[in-house]
């Protein structure tokens, strides 16, 4: 059955209304995920681990049991999610099924994605699927863009994601792209930004004003998915980027190079081989350098992102960003995103700071 749900937090003295939401028992979601067994483990994060789970009439689901669920902690992210997803309906952003609350447990109940996340076809994680064809790859870039814009500019208020990354990036039957994990996301409440002491979100994927003064704002998810563009290009995971010994800096150090240099394909998945489409390639990668310009105010909206992902407004865009970095360099302002981003990187001090707080469902 679906109600309506407000809860009262008295200690805070609020009010959630957790709308047209299902509510479990605890002892159906035990069921459901074999007492939390962990060969029903499909993902762990920093808030909580998520199970696979079968409801009583066959449902397949992805359960989300939240760490300490009666901590503090534990009950802001809870609450968040529950706002987040139940303000949020879009065919590219995870829909929340259902929850639980008990006590001393806080669950998100979610439909199932039978194909993982964009995390499983990067190479580097183990047992990984096969790897995507170029359409899929681009179709899920669509998708993902489209969903992050309606959390930018068709949510009232507007909402971050604040982390956007492969593993967040959902994938359903059709291998169409679900933005998931709202975890993190913080309501605008039609302010230009927010300040938090505490920085959220995935090393590798971090916009660098957000790493070194916590400040947020949409243009934060714009870098985010600029990141994730080079990961669906190259089929290497930007977290890991820089381990081997043949690889150096951050993964966007390394693509603005060759892109200078004019050998895109050595930034192409070589399980593509030369199945990709070297017009489309160079256009994604113009999409990805200018989603991750150093300077908030020089990103794209995501309404320009998804535009320019469709073949509307990229080349004029792009000479533009062109000429705009000619004029900085002759007046010797110029802002170099990746050398900046490498050197902020390399602090561990920030890194320390910036672990990864939420993972794949």
């Amino acid at each position: 059955m679906l109600c309506n749900y407000i809860y009262f937090f008295p200690e805070r003295h609020e009010e959630l209304n957790l709308g047209n939401l299902k509510r479990f028992p605890f002892k159906e979601l035990q069921v459901a995920t074999n007492n939390f067994s962990s060969k029903y483990l499909i993902g762990k994060g920093g808030f909580g681990n998520v199970y696979k789970g079968y409801l009583s009439d066959g449902t397949l689901v992805a359960v989300k049991r939240l760490k300490d669920g009666n901590a503090s902690g534990g009950e802001i992210q809870f609450q968040t999610e529950v706002e987040m997803i139940s303000l949020a309906v879009h065919r590219n952003l995870l829909r929340l099924y259902g929850l639980c609350m008990t006590n001393s447990e806080r669950l998100l109940v979610y439909p199932y994605m039978s194909n993982g996340s964009v995390a499983t076809r990067l190479k580097g994680k183990p047992l990984a699927k096969p790897a995507l064809d170029w359409g899929t790859r681009k179709r899920i870039a669509i998708g993902a863009a489209r969903g992050l814009l309606y959390l930018h500019e068709q949510c009232d208020p507007k909402i971050i994601h604040r982390d956007v990354k492969a593993a967040n990036i959902l994938l359903d039957d059709y291998c169409e792209a679900v933005v998931g994990d709202f975890g993190l996301a913080k309501l605008l409440d039609h302010q230009d930004s927010h300040v938090t002491t505490a920085v959220r979100g995935t090393v590798g994927h971090i916009a660098p004003e957000y790493l070194s003064t916590g400040q947020s704002s949409e243009k934060t998810d714009v870098f985010g998915f600029g990141i994730l563009l080079l990961e669906l290009i190259s089929g290497l995971r930007a977290l890991e980027f820089g381990k081997s010994s043949n690889q150096k800096g951050a993964m966007l150090d390394w693509v603005k190079k060759i892109h200078q240099e004019k050998k895109l394909e050595l930034i192409v998945d070589k399980d593509l081989k030369t199945n990709y489409d070297r017009i489309e390639l160079e256009e994604m990668v113009q999409v990805a350098l200018l989603c991750t310009q150093y300077l908030p105010s020089h990103r794209p909206k995501m309404s320009e992102v998804v535009r320019m992902l469709e073949g509307d407004g990229l080349a004029e865009k792009w000479e533009a960003s062109q000429r705009a970095e000619a004029t900085r360099s002759r007046g010797n302002n110029d802002f170099s995103s990746s050398e900046r981003y490498s050197d902020l990187t390399d602090d561990s001090s920030l890194l320390v700071q910036a672990m990864e707080l939420s993972g794949p469902r």
